[in-house]
């Protein structure tokens, strides 16, 4: 079995998405990932010996079985497998660092939203939205919560922000809250920017297609959150271009 579990170990690859969100968990925590999947990232940490316990919590039993098969055929002990929405499995006192990835930055608010203890300043939140990430900064700056760590990882062809968060106060402007918090001197923080542009510049021009003045109203903020991207960009070039 140790044989085994010695060459599963070797074998495990993360994704660049989830090696990222390993390499930020400190040695010998409890952990916790939630909407686990096929639960690698705490199967990693626990082969590794990075973590002393984990927790690994997904709201789909097939997903779930998944993993805590995968937990045995690698050989990793240690992982409790919950079926469950959310943090609705995990008390406070069980996981020091908390993983919420792969997922919409809409639905990890709700997540933390149901959990307030998430910000009671001995938690650690390893935060990797896929769509929405300016609703999820907005929501952080907005309940208690700091970003004070944020990089950039490209995945299978699309950029995705990571995001270390803990209790504290935070103001961010709303290039900020879109291009954001911490990624001035990211790599990939030019082409993430751009993209937001982009996508943004797609919407004013839908917006202005119609007579509604709602959607003029919306196409006026729009424009004011590409002004400020537009400027982050310029700070970006200012930064790292010599």
């Amino acid at each position: 079995m140790a044989e085994h579990s010695h060459r599963a170990k070797s074998t495990l690859t993360l994704t660049p998405r989830l090696q990222l969100l390993a390499d930020w968990v400190p040695q010998g925590v409890t952990f916790a990932d939630i909407g686990t999947d096929h639960g690698h990232l705490p199967i990693w940490l626990r082969l590794q010996g990075r973590v002393t316990h984990a927790i690994a919590s997904d709201l789909r039993k097939g997903p779930l079985e998944r993993a805590r098969e995968n937990g045995a055929a690698y050989g990793a002990d240690g992982i409790d497998y919950r079926l469950a929405a959310g943090l609705d499995a995990v008390k406070a006192e069980e996981a020091q660092v908390i993983a919420i990835a792969g997922m919409g930055g809409e639905t990890i608010c709700n997540i933390l939203d149901a959990a307030p203890w998430t910000a009671d300043g001995s938690h650690t939140l390893l935060l990797s939205p896929h769509t929405k990430s300016e609703v999820l900064r907005r929501y952080l700056a907005e309940h208690g919560y700091e970003i004070v760590r944020e990089a950039l990882v490209r995945d299978r062809g699309t950029i995705y922000p990571v995001m270390e968060v803990r209790a504290g106060t935070m103001v961010l402007t709303a290039g900020q809250l879109y291009g954001g918090a911490k990624l001035l001197h990211d790599p990939l923080g030019d082409r993430y920017i751009i993209e937001k542009i982009i996508r943004l510049q797609g919407a004013v021009a839908g917006a202005n297609r119609s007579d509604r003045p709602e959607d003029q109203e919306k196409a006026d903020g729009l424009r004011d959150i590409l002004t400020a991207l537009l400027e982050m960009r310029e700070e970006w070039r200012h930064a790292n271009c010599p």
